[in-house]
């Protein structure tokens, strides 16, 4: 069972939303311990947790329930976390962004940001002291874990938007790309949840 941590942001229709009105469509949908945030136009960002036996699946079944109660016309953007500064990484494993500095970092992969799932790759080898004269990191991975394993769905989902093999409207996987964003499951093997027919 995969259990992540991410934030979903969804464009909205034009026109005015009530902020309140925003919020209580996400606690219908069932995230009642979700974090919504309305303050840029014409977005909301939903941060919530969530489980199913893909991590792709866990964020698009979100997705769905949350965007049947969003107005009509909203249209999923963006899944986070995918692309990281150290000082979000740093904020999470209560460290200092300095501390990450020390350890050798992927190189960045836009803008200075991280892709996540390989930053995760670090984090994990530094708390198993991996390498020649490595100290072992002291992060509090027990907090970040479930934010930690979102970084490679959250990037698949995001991919699958851009390339139109995820409709960011009806939040549907194409039939013919499935494998697309569940490249990990073996060949032949049945899709459970999100976008299976």
């Amino acid at each position: 069972m995969a259990e992540i941590e991410f934030e979903l942001v969804f464009a909205l229709p034009e026109g005015e939303h009530d902020a309140f009105e925003l919020m209580d469509a996400v606690f219908e949908a069932g995230f009642e311990d979700a974090i919504v945030g309305t303050g840029v136009l014409g977005m909301i960002g939903i941060a919530l947790e969530a489980s199913s036996d893909q991590a792709e699946d866990a964020i698009l079944d979100a997705a769905r329930a949350i965007q049947k109660q969003l107005p009509a016309g909203s249209v999923l953007r963006e899944v986070r976390p995918d692309l990281v500064s150290l000082a979000d990484v740093a904020k999470r494993l209560e460290v200092t962004r300095q501390s990450l500095q020390k350890r050798k970092m992927p190189l960045p992969s836009q803008g200075g940001l991280f892709r996540m799932e390989e930053v995760a790759v670090v984090i994990m080898e530094a708390m198993q002291a991996k390498g020649a004269g490595a100290r072992k990191g002291r992060f509090a991975v027990e907090k970040a874990g479930k934010w930690l394993s979102a970084g490679k769905p959250a990037r698949r989902v995001n991919a699958g938007l851009a390339v139109g093999v995820i409709d960011g409207a009806t939040l549907e996987i194409r039939e013919d790309a499935k494998h697309f964003i569940y490249a990990d499951r073996p060949v032949g093997e049945p899709q459970k949840g999100a976008g299976a027919a």
